[in-house]
């Protein structure tokens, strides 16, 4: 191939170009898209395989001699039998119970679970009247979940939507990776939480530990008390006004609003510094990190 200067190259077009340093074009076509929803639906959107369930037909389920496979499969049949709320017994901190509910269902736990509870959920409200393992909501897309003692770590782990509250403490990275919806404890929350979160908000009535919105890209944290440090990139904001009246709305629909109010929470946001971290100087990098 004959080489080219620069100002040879410049006097041709871009084919002509791409063409003249070995480069290939290749026609791509895309993949026919899937109707996930129903367009026809006026109030809340849900997917049209979902069955139709009746809020007042409630049943409860026997969860001591079942393991996670069957009582998640029973919960699925009792769906299909157009029960809206159903609750489970005896669960035994049994790990990844009421998984991949992707339906409108009130699911009702009376008792503790373990590992990745309630996750990959997409339109149920879930209350568990006890504690939950690490990963408690992973991936939740919609609903809500309510855990009336204490959590584990990676509470809330991406998240994406919905309202994930726990009213007692969780462990460390707290809404790790979050994309969205909101995070609410009433207790304390450990090491790292809002660790490289993108969005969302994320409500702690108590103390945050060390490193709290390391990394964050987007998304905001309330802390109702001490922090015990910032993480990379994560910056103090001023409280405003339309923050302080979400924050009251928020905390009182899960009974959790403070006696003192709202006034002593500290916003937390991200500074910004790591969007163009890439184009960052050297040395500029060893400031941040």
């Amino acid at each position: 191939m004959e080489y080219l200067n620069d100002s040879k190259l410049a006097s041709l077009t871009q084919e002509e170009r791409a063409e003249a340093l070995g480069m290939t074009s290749e026609h791509l076509t895309g993949r026919s898209m899937t109707i996930e929803f129903d367009p026809d639906e006026k109030t809340r959107f849900v997917y049209p395989w979902s069955p139709d369930v009746d809020f007042n037909k409630r049943t409860q389920i026997n969860a001591d001699n079942l393991n996670a496979t069957e009582v998640n499969h029973r919960i699925r049949e009792l769906m299909e039998e157009g029960y809206g709320s159903i609750v489970i017994s005896n669960p035994r901190g049994k790990h990844a119970l009421g998984v991949g509910v992707l339906s409108r269902l009130n699911l009702i736990f009376e008792g503790s679970l373990g590992y990745f509870a309630a996750g990959l959920i997409d339109g149920p409200n879930v209350r568990i009247n006890g504690r939950v393992g690490w990963s408690c909501g992973e991936n939740m897309m919609s609903g809500t979940i309510i855990i009336e003692k204490n959590a584990g770590s990676t509470f809330g782990a991406a998240i994406r939507g919905g309202d994930l509250i726990c009213k007692g403490s969780v462990g460390s990275r707290t809404g790790i990776d979050m994309k969205g919806g909101t995070i609410i404890v009433g207790g304390n929350t450990g090491a790292l939480s809002g660790f490289m979160m993108q969005r969302g908000r994320m409500i702690v009535c108590g103390n945050a530990g060390k490193n709290l919105g390391d990394s964050m890209y987007d998304g905001t944290i309330y802390i109702g008390g001490a922090i015990h440090s910032l993480g990379v990139d994560a910056v103090e904001a001023p409280l405003t006004e339309p923050d302080a009246s979400w924050l009251r709305r928020k905390l009182h629909m899960y009974g959790l609003l403070p006696s003192a109010g709202v006034s002593h929470f500290t916003k937390v946001v991200a500074g910004k510094q790591l969007w163009n971290y890439d184009n960052l100087e050297p040395s500029e990098k060893k400031l941040i990190l």
